[in-house]
């Protein structure tokens, strides 16, 4: 957990494997997180240590949490933090932080720089000089080379980062394929993503962020179907804040099972609906820390765990014993969690996702501030699209089964090559075979 904005409280740790001692009055606490793709057993993802600061001592009745409530102690680098309440985390912080350090600040306007002038005991010219004099630009030296390539590694210098970067070039070949360029182009989109929210204010004062809001970080995983996704990176990875609502998380995730259409129209193609999956199948769930959090919105909903619990019963699983209540009635503050561990979001009846909650801090200066466009999606695995096996121009529109007019089983076709390669003048089928709508993947990166 962390606090990005400037401030007092704060303390850069080293990564350490052991236990921390217990800490001093007036410092500050470990926190071991770390994201760790599900499925590894020898998880090598990356631990960051962030601190967070001890509460005051309770001598107040009205203060009742626990230790485990406030944070989580230090735990074994590559491994889950300890449970903690999630609205807690910024509370321990507020406490803390002065009002100052939680403003969000905007951006310097011509009064801050008169203040800030005063401060320095120097004139607004003087400042302004100061500011030219001291600028990154002025630190270059015209008869250094500029680094003109992220692929190109210099011998002499012995940084870590430049260790581990050539390292992984020599590991991806495809990385250096024409100077890295579809590498490049990834990182830029996901660079884009990232940046269209800094700082963002927004339209209407309703929608403001409140100071010292909570925020969380998700990972969201692809269903772990086959071996080879248990090793996959996070499909989607998002930014909630604690005042949210579970829902408001359901309805971001998105998931090409709630896109497919339903149904074989070879015999009818000009009838394919229009409703998609989640229009029909609105059911699902959350399980966090041994509860289920049901989506009951709609009459068509259903309680997709009462099926598990049953099912528990009969095996005598302590799972029998898990909890439930509606996801709508539940914020993520109220949330009672463990950073970095695995959790379940389940949609479609057996559409099962890894989710998890990866940081916790308080939200900054350089963060949106709209809070109607939470939750916020700041990165997404990108796809290729799957063009027509055709004309090898337009994206698939349908994909057919056991088609005896196709050299490959199954098939994915446009539209247009669709119609002119299986039907007649008439509409009538030329041979026999299954025709699905396809929904590709590729055309939402």
């Amino acid at each position: 957990m962390r606090h990005r904005g400037q401030g007092t409280g704060r303390k850069r740790v080293a990564k350490t494997t052991t236990a921390a001692p217990a800490p001093a009055p007036g410092s500050s606490r470990v926190v071991d997180t770390c994201s760790a793709v599900p499925g590894t057993s020898n998880s090598t993802a990356t631990v960051s240590c962030r601190s967070v600061p001890d509460a005051p001592s309770q001598t107040s009745s009205s203060i009742q949490e626990s230790t485990e409530d406030r944070f989580p102690t230090m735990e074994v680098s590559g491994s889950h933090s300890t449970r903690l309440l999630v609205s807690s985390v910024g509370a321990a912080w507020r406490r803390v932080l002065s009002p100052s350090d939680l403003e969000l600040r905007q951006s310097p306007t011509d009064g801050d720089e008169v203040q800030f002038a005063r401060d320095l005991g120097v004139s607004v010219k003087v400042l302004q000089e100061l500011r030219s004099v001291c600028s990154e630009e002025a630190f270059l030296c015209p008869a250094e080379e500029r680094v003109t390539s992220i692929s190109t590694i210099p011998e002499d210098v012995d940084l870590l980062t430049f260790r581990l970067r050539k390292q992984y070039l020599n590991n991806n070949p495809a990385a250096n394929y024409q100077g890295g360029r579809l590498e490049a182009k990834i990182d830029n989109m996901k660079r884009e993503m990232e940046l269209q929210y800094v700082g963002q204010l927004p339209e209407h004062p309703q929608h403001a962020v409140q100071q010292g809001e909570v925020l969380l970080a998700i990972n969201v995983y692809y269903p772990i179907i086959k071996p080879r996704h248990k090793d996959t990176k996070p499909h989607q990875v998002f930014y909630a804040l604690g005042c949210q609502r579970l829902t408001e998380l359901r309805d971001a995730v998105s998931c090409i099972r709630d896109m497919q259409l339903s149904g074989e129209f070879s015999n009818t193609p000009n009838l394919a609906p229009d409703t998609t999956n989640k229009d029909l199948y609105k059911s699902a769930f959350f399980f966090i820390d041994g509860t289920f959090y049901n989506d009951m919105r709609y009459p068509s909903c259903r309680d997709l765990s009462k099926i598990i619990i049953e099912w528990a019963q009969i095996r005598d699983d302590t799972l029998a014993k898990a909890c439930v209540k509606n996801m709508n009635d539940v914020t993520f503050g109220e949330l009672r969690l463990k950073i970095g561990y695995p959790y379940l979001y389940c949609h479609q009846g057996n559409c099962e996702h890894i989710v998890i909650f990866k940081d916790i801090r308080l939200v900054n200066s350089s963060d949106c501030q709209d809070r109607s466009l939470y939750p916020l999606l700041m990165n997404k695995h990108f796809f290729k699209c799957h063009k027509c096996y055709m004309c090898k121009m337009y994206t698939a529109r349908w994909v057919t089964n056991e088609d005896e007019l196709a050299p490959v089983d199954p098939c994915f076709f446009c539209d247009m090559c669709f119609r002119m390669l299986h039907y007649d003048s008439e509409g009538k089928k030329l041979a026999e075979f299954f025709a699905f709508p396809f929904v590709d993947p590729g055309v939402f990166s």
